[in-house]
């Protein structure tokens, strides 16, 4: 009867956050003169909140990129995690707010995205509604995410990479043009040295072209697997087994560098967190937010979350 009772009770309240009015808030950071416009969403005060952190690409609060990608995975992630009662926030990334291009003109460092995210921290560590704070790296986001993790009370990994983003270039050019690959790395390996590329081969101008370089230069400095080894807060791993970016390897090799992580591999969800059946789907769920987010997903971070 205990255990009935029990259950009835922890339904009920179930019920009651998701039936919660979820309020909204219009968030602007600034750092320096870069906007980062973003929203916050959030049932009841005292709850946990998740601060997402962007992957690749001029990404916007929602998870869009004009103007091909338009599956909405952020949107979908905030609502369906604000009906288990937890907070969330994301803003654009300073790539897709307009109002940034003539500042983005000077170019863009990778440590430019981790000061964006210690503006986010910095502003809901002074805002004293919330019961932690989480940080969830998505993509590219995670190593972004795991140079700030000393600040917050959770970190999570979404498809992160587990090799620093020469080396994951360098594999992707192995698999796809073995023929480039001694170029490549000679490449890589000049921007390590001096900063600079100074002939390009023409095959890798889309990589190495001059505007790319200094955000190359400033990324290969860091390698995942070396920077979540200095995580000590409760840490979790999830890659999708449909993923066609970022592989599970990748998300072994980070569990295998942080012995107190915990890994979660989910099937059937690709990149952008979709639960897929077959390629022609996980290639169209990048187009269009048809395609329903992966509920495992959400269990998962939910149950890390409630820890």
């Amino acid at each position: 009867m205990i255990r009935i009772i029990s259950y009835l009770v922890i339904t009920i309240f179930g019920v009651a956050v998701s039936l919660a009015q979820v309020k909204t808030e219009e968030v602007l950071l600034k750092n320096g003169v870069i906007e980062l416009p973003g929203t916050l969403t959030f049932t009841q005060e005292k709850s946990p909140l998740i601060i997402w952190v962007h992957g690749s690409g001029n990404v916007d609060r929602n998870g869009n990129q004009q103007p091909i990608i338009k599956a909405n995975y952020i949107k979908q992630f905030r609502d369906s995690i604000n009906k288990k009662g937890i907070a969330f926030y994301s803003y654009d990334k300073r790539t897709s707010n307009i109002k940034n291009k003539e500042s983005l003109l000077k170019g863009v460092t990778f440590l430019d995205y981790v000061t964006d995210l210690q503006k986010a921290i910095t502003h809901f560590k002074n805002d004293k509604r919330f019961s932690k704070i989480i940080l969830l790296g998505h993509s590219q986001g995670s190593l972004v995410a795991m140079l700030t993790a000393k600040e917050v009370d959770q970190f999570i990994s979404v498809a992160g990479a587990g090799m620093s983003a020469d080396k994951v270039i360098i594999k992707q050019i192995q698999e796809k043009a073995p023929f480039l690959d001694s170029i490549t790395q000679a490449h890589f390996k000049e921007l390590a040295k001096t900063g600079e590329i100074k002939e390009i081969n023409p095959m890798l101008l889309s990589i190495f072209a001059k505007q790319n370089q200094s955000f190359l230069s400033s990324w290969i400095q860091f390698n995942p697997s070396k920077e979540i080894e200095k995580i000590t807060i409760p840490t979790l791993i999830i890659n999708g087994d449909s993923d066609l970016q970022v592989k599970i390897t990748d998300a072994e090799i980070l569990h295998s560098s942080n012995k107190n992580s915990k890994l979660v591999i989910i099937k059937k969800m690709n990149h952008v967190l979709k639960k897929v059946n077959t390629v022609t789907e996980n290639q169209s769920s990048y187009l269009k937010a048809d395609f329903p987010l992966s509920q495992k997903l959400i269990e998962t971070i939910v149950n890390f979350v409630n820890q």
